[in-house]
C-alpha cells in the first residue's frame, strides 16, 4: 500500500482544501464537531435546510457528486479524487447525511439502469441538493431477506399498480423521490420475480408515517402504498430483472455505510482521560485500559483496511467484498464502546444536556442508535456470509428456498 498522494493528488488536494477554507458554514464547526456520536443535531438549524444550502453551493463550485459526469452534475472525478474530497470536507460531510443515500445508492443505480432522459433530468437535480431520494427495499417481513418482500407491482398498460408497505425507510419523510423494488411475478422463485423502480414520493397512494425512535429521533419511516401508479417509463432494467438491479444500490449502500461510520473511540479515550472513578482516574484503572487498548488496536485495523481500499482505487482498481469488514467490525464496537461507557458512567450516564453532561449525552445516544447501525445495508450475520462466501472461499450458506417459486414457500399472512 502506498499512503502518499501522487503529484495530481497532492494538488487536488490542496484545491479542495482552499475552496472548503472559503466556503464552507465554519459557524457550525463546533456543533458538528461534537456530533459524532448517535445521529447529527442542530441546536438553532434544520439538518434538511442547513445540508441543502450546503449541498447547492458545492454543486455550484464544481464539488458536489464529483465522481459522477459531468453531464449529470457531477465532477468526472476519479474515485481516489473522491476519497480526498471526503477526507478534506471532514465534519462538513455531515451537513450531506440528507443526501447519502441519493448520492451514494439511488443516484448511482439510475445512472446504471436508467434512461438517457431519466438521467438527464433526475441526477442533475440530486447532486444539486433540490430533490432528496431515499430507497424502498426493507419490508415487515423482508428485512434481511430482500427477496421475500411482499409488495406487488401489477402492469396495466402502460403504468404499474403498487400496493404494500415498506418499513425502516430512511428520510422517507422529506425525500421527493424514491427508489422502489417490488414484486412482479410471484410464479418464479424469489429472487426472480423482482422489478425496480423510481417513484415520486408524492404520488397518490403514497403515505408516510414517521417512526418514533429511542433516542427521540423520527429519521425511520413506514411508506405505505395504495394503488400507486408508477408509469412504466420510471422502471429500472428488465421485468423480473430486480435483483441484480438492487445489487448494485446495496453494494454502494454498504460501501457508503461503512466509510463514514464513526466508531466512539476518540471519545471514549476523551471519556477515561477526565472521568474519575472510586479509586482514582479512569484511565489509570487496569481493566479499563485493557479495554482501551483492545478498541485501539481494531480502529488501527480498520483505518489500514480503508488505505487498503484507497489504495486499490489509486490504482484504479474496484474494492471487492471485503469493504464488508469495514462495517461488520465498526457496528460492534459502536455498540460494545457505548454500553461500556455507559457502565462506567453509573447514574450520571442517563443525563442529557449541556456543558458537563454533553459526554454523558453523547454516549446515550451512541447506546440508543448503535443497534440500527448492525441492521443497515446487511446484518451482521449477512455481512459475516459475505465474509466467509465471498473473501474466505467457505461454502455457500444452506438456502432451501433457492428454488422454490415465490408462491409455494410456506408462510403465514401472504
Amino acid at each position: 500500500m502506498n499512503f502518499d498522494d501522487t503529484p495530481q493528488e497532492a494538488a487536488f488536494r490542496e484545491t479542495a482544501r482552499r475552496w472548503i477554507e472559503a466556503n464552507a458554514p465554519r459557524e457550525l464547526h463546533a456543533e458538528l464537531s461534537k456530533s459524532s456520536l448517535g445521529r447529527i443535531r442542530l441546536a438553532n438549524h434544520d439538518i434538511v435546510d442547513v445540508g441543502k444550502a450546503w449541498q447547492k453551493k458545492k454543486f455550484e463550485g464544481n464539488w458536489a457528486c464529483l465522481h459522477w459526469p459531468r453531464e449529470y452534475g457531477g465532477r468526472g472525478a476519479t474515485p481516489i479524487e473522491k476519497v480526498i474530497w471526503q477526507q478534506e470536507e471532514g465534519v462538513y460531510g455531515k451537513l450531506t447525511q440528507p443526501f447519502q443515500i441519493g448520492e451514494g445508492m439511488c443516484g448511482p443505480t439510475v445512472m446504471a439502469f436508467g434512461s438517457e432522459e431519466a438521467k438527464r433530468r433526475y441526477l442533475p437535480k440530486l447532486a444539486s441538493g433540490e430533490e432528496i431520494w431515499c430507497q424502498l427495499f426493507s419490508e415487515p417481513s423482508a428485512g434481511s431477506d430482500v427477496a421475500g418482500l411482499r409488495t406487488r407491482a401489477e402492469k396495466k398498460g402502460d403504468n404499474w399498480v403498487v400496493n404494500g408497505q415498506k418499513i425502516w425507510t430512511s428520510g422517507a419523510h422529506y425525500s421527493d423521490y424514491g427508489l422502489l423494488i417490488a414484486r412482479t411475478d410471484p410464479n418464479v422463485p424469489k429472487h426472480k420475480g423482482l422489478t425496480m423502480f423510481f417513484l415520486d414520493m408524492k404520488s397518490p397512494g403514497v403515505e408516510v408515517r414517521p417512526i418514533k425512535q429511542a433516542n427521540g429521533m423520527q429519521e425511520f419511516n413506514e411508506v405505505y402504498f395504495t394503488d400507486v401508479v408508477i408509469p412504466d417509463s420510471q422502471r429500472l432494467g428488465a421485468v423480473g430483472d430486480g435483483w441484480n438491479v438492487s445489487l448494485t444500490t446495496l453494494m454502494n449502500e454498504r460501501m457508503s455505510i461503512g466509510a463514514r461510520l464513526a466508531t466512539g473511540v476518540p471519545e471514549m479515550f476523551e471519556l477515561c482521560s477526565n472521568l474519575m472513578l472510586e479509586d482514582g482516574p479512569a484511565i489509570d484503572d487496569p481493566a479499563v485500559r485493557s479495554k482501551l487498548a483492545s478498541w485501539a488496536a481494531k480502529s488501527s485495523g480498520l483505518k489500514y483496511t480503508s488505505y487498503r481500499t484507497i489504495s486499490a482505487l489509486s490504482k484504479g482498481e474496484r474494492p471487492g467484498p471485503e469493504n464488508s469488514i469495514g462495517k461488520l467490525v465498526s457496528g460492534m464496537m459502536l455498540q460494545d464502546i457505548a454500553t461500556y461507557a455507559m457502565d462506567l458512567q453509573g447514574a450520571a450516564g442517563v443525563l442529557t444536556g449541556n456543558d458537563e453532561e454533553t459526554a454523558q449525552g453523547q454516549f446515550q445516544q451512541m447506546l440508543l442508535s448503535s443497534p440500527s447501525m448492525r441492521i443497515a445495508g446487511g446484518t451482521d450475520e449477512i455481512l459475516r456470509n459475505i465474509i466467509a462466501e465471498r473473501v474466505l472461499g467457505l461454502p455457500g450458506d444452506i438456502r432451501v428456498d433457492k428454488d422454490v417459486p415465490y408462491n409455494k414457500i410456506p408462510t403465514k399472512g401472504r
